[in-house]
């Protein structure tokens, strides 16, 4: 019998359920030496920006609650909460936006706090869990596309004692919440709301058709009893983080996609793929019992069809998605892409698992504004990083000449070739950022509390600190941000210089790297930065998902939070605290820049409703009394 309290796992504890992953990485080796070169402020924690037009400031020596908002931050720093809603600074106000359970649709039936919502309207309402999101322009018209990562079933199914998934219509009612939303907004009298019945209001869920393209379309490894030719997928999932292509379209990514499979013939011999991916005998939702298309003993190709970067276009309701296999198969975090000097689409890439890679794509195409662009991400190279200790990195090109894999075999197991070619192992690389004023990029690295010299990944890969890395700490609790500049301004380039933007740390408990870089104070305390966004200005937003337990060595912490950073100087400000046991993730602004969209994930406390209720992920929107800009 299945035990129901993996369900409340995260999905990192639910990986080390499944195989202990690395203790740790090649990259704290190579921060290790770089710190012990150059000194912690001496070079591999650089305040200083490629967007600076002056020197480095002075960081604040007093705390942010003491401290008054600098020239470039439009509001007083807040102080940690521990409590169960939403807090911003003093001229700002929050309201929802759009919940979980409600309606997009009028022929969808409420949410109800015994039942939930029902099998039958379970696509037709906004999705659990929700993560990152773009907002676009559509004829005029304001249009929000967000992820859906997973569920929470003790909220979803509460008529089901400790959420027990026990039937084909619990697990259908829980793929439909998962997913992508993508929904009209408006603003009224009453604030920011959904547009009930919108012509443009959809909803893509884990059984929604999609096209497979790239180099693993038709190749044999994808094709399925239901799917021959291996070229239609059903659905996507655990959709993590998002990006924005330049011709505006929405970029999904599919995380955790591997506890969704399990088999129900305890004699399957899992292939040897599988291990590297942490595909298991268990699925976490029980799948496999009530749903053929997850039960690997019958589909053993099924898996292989998730783990890639998903194309939605929201202007077009009766679009097929389409998964870009070129751009990699792996825990994909999000997806960052940008225009080189010539044309060439560029997007970022972070595998979220500890002991694996960073990625970039480089297409071989040439983005033309109004141009066509059905090729630009299915031919292209992809890349994985290598970080030395000088200071110094390159893109290591995933070719047949290099991995020893023909191409469909490296879109299909890309973390194989990066391990061929000697890529850096990382802490667990999630969101990437791209910064809008300067040729630079961002990667948040957000933790890893295991390590040690007899660890490896789940591909052999050593796992060990070395001196000069940009992970330095033994015991990563607490996580940091690397910041790259490719040579000559050009993200297609090779070659790049990096640095450490910030090391978060408790300088209130800790007097060694633990304590944190000289930008944490006891005021702008935090760990296990996630996402991360820039605004129009080049103002680094961070959220957070860690520790919010407030205890030991996260004490003074608080709730998960979102900050924000300036990259020139490497001042950093608590600008929002979330409810108790919520993540904070996902951000995105009105076209007008007057409100800023901000994703609430599963929150522990009764919010945004109060007690008594269902505690239901929400989107915010947070607004300047004065309705001034807000990033």
């Amino acid at each position: 019998m299945k035990d129901n309290t993996t369900y409340d796992l995260s999905w990192d504890e639910w990986d080390e359920l499944q195989r202990p992953a690395a203790a740790t990485t090649e990259f704290d080796a190579v921060v290790e030496k770089a710190i012990s070169r150059r000194g912690f402020l001496s070079g591999i924690v650089a305040f200083g920006s490629g967007a600076a037009v002056m020197g480095a400031g002075t960081m604040l020596s007093t705390t942010s609650v003491e401290a008054q908002a600098a020239s470039r931050f439009g509001f007083t720093p807040i102080p940690i909460q521990t409590d169960n809603t939403v807090h911003v600074p003093d001229g700002y106000s929050w309201a929802p936006v759009a919940k979980w359970g409600e309606p997009l649709f009028s022929d969808a039936e409420e949410l109800s706090q015994d039942f939930g919502v029902g099998v039958a309207s379970s696509d037709r309402v906004f999705g659990e869990n929700t993560d990152g999101m773009e907002a676009f322009v559509v004829d005029g018209r304001q249009v929000i596309v967000v992820n859906h990562e997973y569920v929470n079933t003790k909220t979803n199914l509460p008529q089901n004692a400790d959420g027990a998934v026990l039937s084909a219509d619990d697990v259908l009612t829980l793929q439909n919440m998962q997913g992508v939303t993508v929904m009209e907004v408006a603003e009224g009298t009453d604030g920011w709301g959904i547009v009930v019945d919108s012509d443009l209001n959809r909803r893509i869920t884990q059984n929604t058709p999609m096209t497979i393209a790239g180099p693993a379309a038709g190749h044999d490894l994808m094709k399925t009893e239901a799917d021959p030719m291996g070229r239609v997928v059903l659905g996507t999932m655990n959709n993590c983080g998002a990006g924005k292509t330049p011709w505006g379209t929405y970029l999904t990514c599919e995380e955790n996609f591997n506890g969704y499979f399990g088999s129900t013939d305890e004699g399957f011999e899992a292939p040897e793929d599988y291990a590297r991916y942490g595909i298991g005998a268990e699925g976490r939702y029980s799948y496999e019992k009530y749903d053929a298309r997850f039960d690997t003993s019958k589909n053993p190709n099924e898996p292989h069809r998730f783990g890639y970067i998903v194309e939605i276009d929201p202007s077009d309701p009766t679009s097929t998605p389409i998964k870009h296999t070129a751009l990699g198969r792996f825990k994909h975090e999000n997806a960052a892409a940008v225009i080189a000097p010539d044309g060439r689409v560029i997007v970022y890439m972070g595998d979220d698992e500890r002991g694996e890679f960073m990625y970039k794509y480089v297409s071989n195409g040439v983005y033309t504004p109004g141009g066509p662009t059905s090729e630009l991400l299915d031919d292209g190279v992809l890349y994985a990083a290598k970080f030395d200790t000088n200071m110094t990195g390159e893109w290591i090109a995933l070719t047949p000449e290099a991995t020893g894999m023909d191409a469909a075999e490296i879109a299909i197991f890309t973390r194989k070739a990066a391990s061929a070619v000697g890529a850096t192992t990382m802490d667990r690389p999630e969101w990437v950022a791209v910064n809008p004023v300067a040729v630079e990029g961002y990667c948040a690295l957000t933790n890893n509390s295991r390590r040690g010299p007899e660890f490896t990944n789940a591909g052999g890969d050593p796992a060990f600190a070395v001196e000069n890395s940009p992970n330095p700490r033994d015991a990563n609790r607490y996580g940091q941000i690397v910041r790259w500049r490719p040579e000559n301004d050009d993200h297609a380039a090779i070659d790049f210089t990096w640095d450490l933007y910030v090391m978060a740390g408790n300088p209130t408990v800790h007097d060694d790297l633990n304590a944190g870089s000289d930008n944490i104070n006891e005021g702008n305390l935090f760990n296990s930065p996630d996402g991360m966004m820039f605004d129009s200005t080049g103002l680094l937003w961070i959220q957070t998902d860690g520790d919010d337990s407030n205890e030991e060595g996260f004490a003074g912490m608080g709730n998960n939070q979102m900050l924000a950073g300036d990259p020139v100087t490497g001042q950093i400000e608590r600008f929002m605290t979330g409810p108790n046991g919520s993540e904070v993730t996902g951000l995105t602004w009105s076209a007008d820049k007057r409100t800023m969209f901000v994703g609430i994930q599963h929150p522990d406390a009764p919010f945004p409703d109060g007690e008594g209720m269902l505690a239901r992920s929400s989107i915010i929107a947070i607004k300047r009394d004065d309705n001034a800009l807000v990033g």
